[in-house]
């Protein structure tokens, strides 16, 4: 009777502790499907081959090595020769479900680019309301089926941005009609979840604002994957300013309202943990992204590293784990490294840039690339251990035959750091 007793009672400790810990997927650039093309591949319609010899074309544009091309597996339109990339939507979400059949899932973050190729409101002669329950909606009914009350706290992303400021209104319209997805109106908010002393605030940011509200160029990669100049590249005509639509430029300062916001939120916030996430990245080795990743660094990475305990990002469609020191935005820092998660393989895939990776690591002794895993569809899943003060975070794929599959990828753990 006694050892029953205390069985009884450890298991009811641990149930108590599990509870305690707050664990949420994360998954970001969900939004495609083949049904939904780009304008250039309707105009320029390419048969397998042709798209491939395409994607090979772009790839070594961008002076990546040939033995690591790969490419997504492809979709064909019924009725025709006609290719275009799969979709790993749907069977991410059934990755999710199973996963979620082992694993606590208190709620999910979703990271932007919810509505490819162009948001709502594309002018395609397609219904919004369609679109929206096709390429939000249906991708997570495995997920939502099994967990009915599970909330979806979602972000926007520069696709989402695409076509018009229309177009992101009837996104958070949409969002503010389902009972399992939240989206503030203005595109960033915060919420707060657990019980005081072991609770976590989230800052949900508008990436896209942001990076509207900055002049800033692109400019591509040498040869070799190191960052050029910007004088040597407006010298040579190389250097491009990004464009940026006239409906995206911030009104009335709501860039830096939005960065005011995160400042003070981040500052006074009494939740143990702050955790961070929106679009865009700040390091990554995609070999695209690294012009707007300098900018949204410089805007607001100090923060981060000041008070916060993470920060998630889509964009890059592979998985990444990176860390910045903090050791360039604030001098004599103490605090353990920043962790970096990328979490945009919901449905498309991307390669990584080999050389860039290789380059950054010599040029910046503040960052450092953990783990990776491109040309897949997959997840994380975060765990907040509020016994441990640990984050640990796992990541997740699913094979390209479509299965939806679950597989384990790597899992890995960091301090908590925020005070």
């Amino acid at each position: 009777m006694k050892i029953t007793s205390i069985a009884l009672l450890f298991a009811l400790s641990s149930t108590a502790q599990a509870a305690e810990n707050i664990n949420f997927l994360a998954f970001g650039d969900g939004g495609y499907h083949p049904d939904y093309p780009k304008t250039k591949h309707i105009k320029s319609p390419k048969n397998k081959a042709e798209f491939i010899a395409a994607e090979k074309a772009d790839w070594l544009e961008e002076h990546r090595p040939l033995e690591e091309f790969n490419h997504a597996p492809i979709y064909i339109y019924p009725g025709t020769e006609t290719a275009t990339e799969e979709t790993g939507a749907l069977v991410v979400g059934q990755a999710m479900a199973s996963l979620c059949e082992k694993k606590p899932c208190d709620f999910a973050i979703q990271l932007g680019d919810n509505i490819y190729p162009d948001g709502a409101a594309a002018n395609d002669g397609k219904d919004d309301q369609k679109r929206m329950d096709d390429l939000i909606l249906g991708p997570l009914k495995p997920l939502l089926i099994q967990n009915p009350e599970l909330v979806v706290y979602s972000a926007l992303g520069n696709h989402d941005w695409k076509t018009s400021r229309r177009g992101v209104k009837l996104q958070t319209e949409w969002m503010a009609k389902q009972a399992n997805f939240h989206m503030d109106g203005k595109g960033y908010y915060s919420y707060t979840f657990g019980e005081k002393g072991n609770n976590v605030e989230f800052f949900v940011l508008d990436t896209n604002m942001l990076l509207s509200g900055q002049h800033y160029y692109e400019i591509p990669l040498k040869p070799d994957g190191s960052e050029q100049g910007l004088a040597s590249a407006l010298a040579s005509g190389q250097a491009e300013v990004e464009d940026i639509e006239k409906h995206e430029q911030p009104v009335n300062g709501e860039d830096h309202r939005q960065l005011a916001w995160l400042a003070n939120g981040l500052k006074n916030s009494t939740a143990k943990w702050k955790i961070v996430y929106g679009h865009h990245v700040l390091w990554s080795i995609g070999g695209t992204k690294y012009d707007e990743a300098h900018v949204l660094r410089r805007l607001i990475l100090p923060e981060l590293c000041e008070y916060a305990d993470a920060y998630i990002a889509g964009h890059e469609h592979d998985l990444e784990l990176l860390t910045d020191d903090c050791s360039r935005v604030l001098p004599g820092n103490t605090k353990p490294k920043l962790p970096l998660i990328i979490s945009g393989a919901a449905s498309k895939m991307r390669g990584t840039h080999t050389p860039l990776a290789n380059y950054q690591e010599k040029r910046y002794p503040e960052y450092d690339l953990v783990w990776n895993k491109a040309f897949t569809w997959g997840f994380a899943h975060i765990e907040l251990d509020n016994q441990k003060d640990r984050l640990n975070v796992s990541f997740y794929s699913t094979p390209n035959n479509l299965s939806g599959q679950l597989v384990p990828e790597q899992s890995f753990s960091f301090a908590h750091r925020s005070k």
